[in-house]
């Protein structure tokens, strides 16, 4: 296990998460936290070839594609807290996707969204 590539990994899974998400486990406790901070994050989400901007469209799709909505609204929020994505960008992929992922998985995605939304205006509001 490299030092550098899972310290660059829990950098950059502390920006693609804006540091929403609980930190990893020291290195060497867990395999998967290991694996995922080094390859994902170190190596995928930190390769310049592609915008995180993208990296999170292709993402949004596949995670719709599988009918994920808890992880679709850990990206989606992501996506508006780092100014990737608005509300409307997002409805629009939802739109978008029922054509590719079907209309129910989409229209868990929109139900995600909605929920995201409605805990976002009612933090506004605290």
């Amino acid at each position: 296990m490299s030092d550098s590539l899972r310290e660059k990994g829990i950098e950059m899974f502390n920006t693609v998460y804006c540091g929403d998400l609980p930190q990893p486990p020291p290195p060497g406790q867990d395999k998967f936290f290991d694996f995922m901070l080094e390859g994902v994050f170190g190596k995928l989400w930190a390769d310049s070839t592609l915008s995180m901007r993208d990296r999170r469209l292709v993402l949004l799709g596949a995670i719709a594609a599988q009918g994920e909505d808890m992880t679709w609204t850990i990206q989606a929020r992501s996506a508006m807290k780092r100014g990737e994505l608005n509300q409307q960008e997002l409805e629009e992929i939802i739109i978008f996707l029922t054509q590719y992922v079907g209309y129910p998985r989409a229209s868990k995605m929109r139900m995600a969204l909605m929920g995201l939304l409605a805990q976002q205006a009612q933090q506004k509001s605290t």
